[in-house]
């Protein structure tokens, strides 16, 4: 399948996608795949607490009517690669929904989530972190889009023993990848509104691979004169995170630093139970939690209990819905996961709370109108 161009994809997007939206809707920038008939979308349920959320999102899916229908395939984070239906699966529907695999720690275990973006080049990971009413919270006005490389950086896994007891790891860091994710990142300000875009980087000690970085991130921003952009070493930028989270909008960062800012702001805002992501490509989208979706099947109480939280992964199933074009389906669910929360009534385990996942889900069906 020959690789579409930027200009192509902003082709592809309905004249309501492309324009400009208000700032309280969050709408993904990326490729529209169908005209609005039911989709096939891929679902992989994942390790740990990952059946229990999917489970959730599949039965409210189901309660709100929902054009979707999944096919599901068992994948395991302990599997040495993908099943190659499972990539065919992808490939042929282009959206998956999945759960967390957890990644082993050492032992030269390659990452099953690592694989996965590489080989569909899912180049843009997409996390939206902002304050929710009914959320504990820390900061007031909190609402940042990261926007994390995916493909590269310290993720490209090139490492190997020089001598015994002395191990390289090499960072990559090309042209090509970071001219593409700052050009999403200001496109989907654009779209959105947004009004600044902040780069991240280190390219003080790390003068060529990170100043390779920022170069991109320059260019790009000269032909968006309309959206503020600025820069910030990455140490700066989680002291700052914690201290005043509200002066950031949209980040655009290389693959490392991504994910310890999206955590981040995670927590600042609420939580990672709550914050909706993608990870993107020219082609196909596969949604999950946005952040710490490694960690999900390390909590065996929380696992036996059945009181797994499911909200970040039923607002990711809202994005992918809005995503294949049922902008109104994603809404209906974004209001009645909204209400929930607000309501506080129903609250799992990570949050103080007891309700387990089915209590969750039931109050969300509940609210669906």
């Amino acid at each position: 399948m020959a690789r579409r161009s930027l200009p192509d994809l902003l082709k592809r997007l309905s004249p309501a996608t492309a324009a400009p939206s208000p700032r309280s809707r969050s709408i993904t920038y990326m490729p529209r795949p169908g005209d609005g008939t039911p989709r096939a979308v891929t679902l992989i349920p994942g390790d740990g607490m990952g059946p229990l959320v999917t489970g959730a999102v599949e039965q409210v899916m189901e309660a709100m009517h929902a054009p979707v229908y999944f096919e599901r395939y068992e994948v395991r984070g302990d599997m040495k690669a993908f099943p190659s239906e499972v990539i065919e699966s992808i490939r042929r529907n282009k959206v998956c929904l999945k759960g967390g695999l957890i990644t082993p720690v050492g032992g030269g275990v390659s990452s099953l989530n690592v694989q996965l973006r590489k080989e569909l080049d899912l180049y843009a990971s997409l996390v939206n972190c902002r304050n929710m009413p009914g959320l504990p919270i820390r900061h007031e006005k909190v609402d940042i889009v990261v926007v994390r490389e995916n493909t590269e950086g310290e993720y490209a896994g090139l490492e190997h023993e020089v001598v015994p007891g002395v191990v390289q790891s090499l960072k990559v860091i090309t042209k090509h990848c970071s001219e593409r994710i700052a050009e999403y990142a200001f496109e989907y300000a654009y779209l959105n509104n947004r009004k600044k875009v902040t780069a991240v980087h280190k390219a003080n000690i790390m003068k060529l691979a990170d100043g390779l970085f920022l170069e991109s991130c320059r260019e790009v921003a000269e032909r968006y004169p309309a959206i503020a952009y600025n820069e910030i070493i990455v140490d700066n930028c989680c002291m700052q995170l914690v201290s005043r989270p509200e002066q950031f909008d949209v980040m655009v960062t290389p693959n490392l630093y991504g994910n310890l800012v999206a955590n981040t702001a995670a927590g600042i805002a609420g939580g990672t139970g709550f914050m909706p992501g993608g990870n993107v490509g020219a082609d196909h989208a596969v949604f999950e939690q946005g952040t710490s979706a490694g960690n999900v099947g390390k909590n065996e109480n929380i696992i036996t209990e059945k009181k797994a939280n499911p909200m970040a992964l039923l607002l990711s199933s809202a994005m992918m819905l809005r995503h294949l074009q049922f902008p109104s389906f994603a809404d209906r669910l974004e209001t009645a996961v909204g209400r929930v929360i607000a309501d506080g009534k129903c609250r799992t385990k990570d949050i103080g709370g007891d309700s387990t996942t089915q209590e969750v889900v039931d109050a969300v069906i509940a609210n669906i109108d």
